[in-house]
């Protein structure tokens, strides 16, 4: 299996996962063009897309997805609240809800030779999901708009090759900012999103010797910059006594915002 990020952060959301024979995007919150130009830079094509996933309807995740589902008729993958979410926004145009077909957290299916787990997250969505993948023996996970974790969230992680996981803020930052008192609350709060330290202390649970690519993702653009999470996440895991990998023992690279990371090969 292949993964790559081809946009992170709360501009716009965008990752690409392979097969031999299937090509996935989980969530269209960019342009058709940038997510063109960056598919063409794994030698692909939004003609060749077997499948769209949607982790929910915020506009990060879905700004393009009117304009690609109308050009590519791609099939769409969503739980039924997101679906009705995303057929309520005026922004995306119409769409045909024929191309949406309906999901269930912990409810297992397949695209092509991609497995595929979808799991409950805690977000301020309609139906939000996270997604699991395998193909051939080998795991990846996109896991990112989630305000805390639990054992729940821990089960679903374990055992993967690559992750994509959410380091979106820095506390401090955060507290220190511009945003209006009700928007920090909103971002801190359970159903918001994982600051730096909140992603190490998640990344420590589903640390095994199959990990070999972590991609910190969903940065925020006011109250987080790269070095800042990948730091403090490399801190988390090599302060954890009960930890006994540490953060050299794995490739941890931050998901760029407006380009494609490495393709990662698993």
């Amino acid at each position: 299996m292949k993964i790559s990020t081809i946009a992170s952060g709360s501009s716009g959301n965008c990752v690409y996962i392979s097969s031999d024979n299937t090509n996935l995007l989980v969530d269209t919150g960019i342009s058709k063009k940038k997510t063109e130009e960056g598919l063409n830079s794994f030698d692909t094509s939004l003609e060749e897309i077997d499948g769209i996933l949607l982790t929910h309807e915020h506009l990060d995740h879905v700004n393009g997805l009117g304009v690609i589902s109308r050009k590519y008729n791609i099939p769409i993958y969503c739980t039924p609240g997101t679906h009705r979410a995303v057929m309520a926004m005026e922004k995306l145009g119409t769409i045909d809800e024929g191309l949406i077909n309906d999901i269930a957290a912990d409810s297992n299916f397949k695209i092509g030779d991609i497995d595929i787990h979808p799991f409950n997250i805690s977000h301020d969505a309609a139906e939000p999901v996270a997604y699991r993948m395998s193909n051939g023996g080998k795991n990846v996970a996109v896991a990112t708009d989630m305000g805390k974790f639990d054992d729940y969230i821990i089960e679903n992680l374990k055992g993967l090759d690559s992750v994509v996981i959410e380091a979106n803020h820095d506390e401090r930052m955060l507290l220190a900012g511009f945003y209006p008192f009700a928007l920090k609350q909103r971002i801190l709060g359970d159903s918001g999103h994982l600051s730096n330290e909140s992603s190490g202390r998640l990344i420590n649970r589903i640390l095994c010797d199959k990990v070999k690519n972590i991609i910190l993702a969903h940065l925020s653009k006011d109250n987080n910059y790269e070095e800042l999470a990948y730091q403090t996440v490399k801190t988390e895991i090599d302060t954890e006594p009960d930890n006994d990998y540490k953060s050299e023992d794995f490739n941890i690279v931050v998901a760029k915002r407006n380009m494609p990371s490495l393709l990662y090969t698993v």
